[in-house]
Order: C-alpha cells, then sequence, then structure tokens
C-alpha cells in the first residue's frame, strides 16, 4: 500500500479569484454560483506506488460539487491518466487520486459520492512564460496564467486551510487565474467554463 509522489499541482474552478475554499473555514466557503466546477492538474516528477515508477505521468482530475460549500460534498468526478500509461500505472494512480490509497487525496474523495469510470486520455501540455495550456483529448482545455503583482512578484497564499491539507510545499500556492479553461463532460451536471485558479508543489505520501 506504500505509495509517494511529488511534482506539480494545478488547479482551475468556476468561482471568481480567489475561490473560498482555499480558507477551508466553513462561514467563508459558500460557492460563488452556489455550485462549483473544477479541475485538478497533477504533473507527477517523481514517484512510485507498490513498486510501479509513476514519475513522469500526468493525471487529471474534473470535479462539480452541488453546494453550497465544498463540505456539503455529494460531489461527482472522474481521474484521467494520461494515455501513455500502462495498466498497472492507471490501477494505482485511479486509487490515489480517488483517496483510496489515503494521503491528501482522501479528503476530497471524501466529498465525492460518484466516481465516473476513469479514463485513458491524450493529454498535450504546452508554456509560454507564464502560461500553462493542458488539452484533454479534446474533451477539455485548462489554462492557467500565474498572478504577478505591479514589480513582477508572483502572488502567493500561505498558510491556507487547504494549502496544509493538500500538503503543499511551505504551505504555499502560487494565484494563477484560469480564464479559458472549458470542460465538457457528460457525467457532469455543468459545463465547466473557469476563473480561479492556483498552482503549487507538493509532496505526498501514504
Amino acid at each position: 500500500m506504500a505509495w509517494k509522489l511529488s511534482g506539480q499541482l494545478i488547479e482551475t474552478c468556476s468561482c471568481n479569484m480567489l475561490c473560498p475554499c482555499w480558507f477551508a473555514v466553513p462561514e467563508l466557503m459558500t460557492m460563488d454560483r452556489g455550485w462549483c466546477a473544477g479541475t485538478l492538474l497533477f504533473r507527477i516528477q517523481a514517484g512510485q506506488s507498490d513498486g510501479v515508477d509513476l514519475r513522469g505521468r500526468t493525471v487529471v482530475i474534473v470535479n462539480y460539487f452541488p453546494g453550497p460549500t465544498l463540505f456539503d460534498g455529494n460531489g461527482t468526478a472522474r481521474v484521467h491518466v494520461d494515455d501513455r500509461a500502462g495498466a498497472d500505472h492507471k490501477r494505482e494512480l485511479e486509487a490515489i487520486f480517488q483517496g483510496k490509497k489515503g494521503g491528501p487525496m482522501a479528503i476530497l474523495g471524501g466529498l465525492v459520492s460518484k466516481w465516473l469510470p476513469t479514463e485513458s486520455s491524450r493529454i498535450d501540455i504546452s508554456e509560454d512564460g507564464d502560461s500553462l495550456v493542458a488539452k484533454v483529448d479534446g474533451t477539455g482545455e485548462i489554462r492557467s496564467k500565474l498572478l504577478r503583482d505591479e514589480a513582477g512578484r508572483i502572488m502567493s497564499l500561505q498558510n491556507s486551510g487547504f494549502a496544509a491539507a493538500l500538503q503543499f510545499d511551505n504551505l504555499t500556492f502560487h494565484l494563477a487565474p484560469s480564464s479559458g479553461t472549458r470542460w465538457s463532460d457528460g457525467g457532469l451536471p455543468h459545463m465547466l467554463e473557469a476563473k480561479s485558479g492556483a498552482r503549487a508543489t507538493c509532496t505526498w505520501s501514504a
């Protein structure tokens, strides 16, 4: 059951900047639209699970929560694993990112009541300076652009509730608006059009 991953996490959601769920304080967490749809893109730089080498793999989770807060749960979600991954990779990654093997994703996994079947998908990622685009098999497109202040410094948030829960390095994540992100999945109640977004690096294990 032992596993460990490290890499980059890129989050987008349908709320305005900044998504209130990051604070993990129930009275602050009312979703802008009364519901929330989002994605989590994880680029694994190093990792293994039960002897399976997971470095270089890419995972996207698309999710929907009916609200009005994340802690109300009853979410619907799907895991996409890059199509270069073999059957062993897919098995281990599905279990980790659905929270079945413990670790940080067990927190979000516990709020999802319906996991749609995991899909193997072509995931193409391109970067240009502060901008990142990830395209998933024609199903969706994730856009993320780092937010900078007038001095050119990346805007960040430290010590938020979910930065701790998701074990972000230095309890820090960078603000990265996601305008242009679009996703259509027949298993989800709403098409995703994102505004809010964040990026972080993290190391997970269980």
